[in-house]
């Protein structure tokens, strides 16, 4: 196995007898982009600041460059890790303009390589004209960017990125995530986000952990996060998505009330061997682009809640069970509440969990 440049081992970290962090792991190879998501309180914060060397671990190891900075008996301090910081609420100098801001931690350079460096970083975050103006005369986005140039200068082995947009709209947010991406791409960067956001997660990272109760409960691709969660945690939180109840036909075919999903089932999806065998009950997940709108079809629901999202519509469908799924259909196809539309499923993944005795 190639080596990872950041590498996370059963770390563990605790506020009194509080378990923030409890038994994380994560491997990060060089050049690759990683994001710890998930919701307020589930510990990315204090794994990055783990990272960076501001909180001690209580157990388990980091390594950087397979060099262990943090241990339950030893801590490299920050300064000595080679590490970059992007703070959520940006940090910049405000007696500095942005060519100084860049410079700052360029200090031990002659000043033409220096001011060579800073120039380069102007031209990479496409700040050049306005290197003379202050943090206060630049707008949200330009002040993003100032402290990602700041933060690649002294050319380091780890950016680390703590909500780095949180104090932007979200127009200005999805656009400035792509431009993040390919200015850390564009250096070779390696870096890690934290983020509650899913749709920067998604545009920004290679891979992304999805965190709860200070665990990562998968480390994986977008893709397969939203197709192939791993278990009922990452079903809710990534996506949308509903659970309908279904038959086990066979280990291939699972049938509900839509009709029959063809596909693997997760070994995930039984606790127990005997609870493998064909008419076992269970919970499948569907997503909106599962339920496809189809006039023609003799299988007919009713919309109960529309959400109009421009060039699509969700709808929320009401099943003759009484069940309800979701449907991402084309705004073209403008239905009213009450109305019976006709559908058909259309799933290319079959994602099964054991369903949850009431």
């Amino acid at each position: 196995m190639e080596p990872a440049l950041l590498q996370l081992n059963s770390v563990r970290q605790t506020y009194g007898e509080h378990d923030v962090i409890t038994g994380l792991s994560l491997r990060l190879q060089a050049g690759s982009i990683g994001c710890l998501l998930g919701p307020s309180g589930c510990g990315k914060t204090t794994a990055l600041r783990c990272i960076a060397g501001f909180e001690s671990v209580s157990a388990g190891e980091i390594l950087l460059n397979g060099q262990c900075v943090s241990s339950a008996t030893s801590s490299l301090p920050p300064e000595q890790r080679q590490i970059g910081m992007v703070f959520q609420d940006y940090a910049l100098f405000p007696h500095l303009n942005v060519a100084a801001n860049i410079g700052f931690g360029l200090h031990q350079l002659p000043r033409a390589k220096r001011k060579q460096r800073i120039d380069e970083l102007l031209n990479v975050v496409q700040l050049a004209e306005v290197s003379k103006k202050y943090p206060h005369e630049l707008s949200g986005g330009q002040q993003q960017r100032v402290a990602l140039a700041r933060a690649l200068a002294p050319r380091p082995s780890l950016i680390l990125l703590d909500e780095p947009f949180s104090n932007l709209d979200v127009s200005l947010r999805e656009r400035l995530s792509l431009e993040v991406r390919e200015i850390l791409k564009g250096q070779g960067m390696t870096a890690i986000l934290v983020t509650h956001d899913q749709a920067e997660a998604f545009a920004i990272a290679d891979e992304i952990g999805v965190m709860h109760q200070g665990e990562i409960q998968q480390w994986d691709s977008a893709y397969n996060l939203y197709h192939r969660p791993a278990n009922r945690f990452v079903a809710n939180f990534i996506g949308q998505g509903v659970f309908l109840p279904g038959r086990v036909i066979d280990e291939r075919q699972v049938e509900i009330e839509l009709g029959i999903l063809q596909g693997r089932m997760p070994q995930q999806s039984a606790s127990s061997s005997e609870q493998r065998g064909k008419d076992r009950i269970v919970d499948v997940l569907l997503r909106p682009d599962d339920i496809v709108h189809d006039d023609a079809s003799a299988l007919q629901a009713t919309v109960i809640y529309r959400a109009f999202r421009g060039a699509e519509i969700l709808y929320t469908l009401r099943l003759t069970s009484g069940d309800t799924v979701l449907s991402l259909v084309p705004s073209h196809h403008n239905h009213v509440l009450g109305e019976k539309i006709g559908i058909k499923l259309e799933a290319d993944h079959v994602v099964v969990f054991d369903q949850i005795e009431s």
